[in-house]
């Protein structure tokens, strides 16, 4: 049975989410699958990419194939970079010791300009975002409007108060 590690589709129409799954390499591409090792999101910036590691690493020393698209997921999360370590263990280059202090310094590093990477977006879009008032000024009217005269508004007032006193 030929076993593949590949993306799993979710998410609604246009706002994609996957599921990185071990499946049959026959079964269908949302269809059954036998284990989930992760979840990738390539709508925030940076792309969200959760992996259970040692999961995928065992699946892989299985002989399971990754998509492209998985490669370069476990490539950039160091997958790939463990198992060449384990390999040169295995064939007696060096000890494990030594490949997992590798391993740690290449994650320490990886990790360390992941952070630098999102922090530089984040302040290239807070700069790049334009300032604009939420409310705009209205241009002043330059002629004044002519005021109506007083004199009517007292006039029905004097009407009243004359009607006033004609009824008592």
């Amino acid at each position: 049975m030929a076993v593949k590690i590949r993306l799993q589709r979710h998410g609604s129409k246009k706002r994609p989410f996957y599921f990185i799954v071990i499946a049959d390499a026959r079964a269908p591409r949302d269809g059954k699958f036998i284990q989930k090792i992760g979840t990738y999101n390539p709508l925030t910036v940076p792309a969200t990419i959760l992996l259970d590691r040692q999961k995928a690493l065992e699946w892989l020393h299985k002989g399971a194939q990754p998509t492209d698209t998985v490669r370069r997921i476990l490539s950039f999360k160091g997958v790939l970079f463990l198992k060449h370590l384990l390999r040169g263990v295995k064939l007696g280059l060096f000890d494990e010791a030594t490949a997992m202090v590798k391993f740690q310094a290449w994650h320490d590093e990886h990790e360390k300009n992941s952070r630098r990477r999102s922090d530089d977006h984040k302040k290239n879009q807070r700069t790049q975002r334009p300032v604009a008032p939420v409310v705009q000024k209205v241009e002043e009217v330059k002629a004044p409007i002519a005021e109506k005269p007083v004199e009517p508004v007292a006039e029905t007032a004097d009407v009243q108060q004359s009607g006033d006193t004609a009824e008592a």
